[in-house]
């Protein structure tokens, strides 16, 4: 995504230094949790779940062009 800490603080409105902590290991509220995955989702990430079987295989990818069809 290219986006740093910042970019990511505007577009979820959770502070910096949140972003940070959490990258750093800390914890995180679940409704912060979701926020980010909400952005994420709505800039073209795809989360799989464990057991999910979809192209691309296991973990977070960029959705293609395919997808979005």
């Amino acid at each position: 995504m290219d986006w740093t800490q910042r970019d990511l603080a505007e577009r979820t409105s959770i502070s910096a230094v949140s972003i940070r902590a959490f990258e750093k290991g800390g914890d995180m509220r679940e409704s912060n949790l979701r926020l980010l995955m909400l952005t994420f989702e709505a800039a073209g990430i795809i989360f799989q779940a464990d057991g999910e079987v979809t192209g691309g295989g296991i973990g977070v990818r960029l959705r293609s062009s395919i997808d979005d069809a």
